[in-house]
């Protein structure tokens, strides 16, 4: 059910849903797709330092992508490919 959910999360952070992102986003907080996601909404809300937290450990890193927007795809393909 994880995979399912982190699309579900990706999901709500592309339509705008912060929250409902970020409550499914740190509910595991060592796997590293949901680490990624957390690191992405935090860098949408503009919390830096965070974000950088949250990349260690995801495998990617805050300078990866040209924009959340994009990130949010990238891990959305991911999931899906899964």
């Amino acid at each position: 059910m994880a995979r399912a959910d982190l699309i579900e999360a990706v999901d709500l952070a592309i339509s705008g849903d912060w929250d409902g992102a970020h409550a499914i986003a740190q509910t595991d907080e060592r796997d590293p797709v949901h680490r990624w996601l957390h690191a992405i909404l935090h860098k949408i809300e503009g919390d830096t330092f965070n974000s950088r937290y949250w990349y260690r450990g995801s495998g990617h890193s805050y300078e990866d992508f040209p924009s959340p927007d994009a990130e949010l795809q990238a891990i959305r393909n991911a999931l899906s490919d899964g």
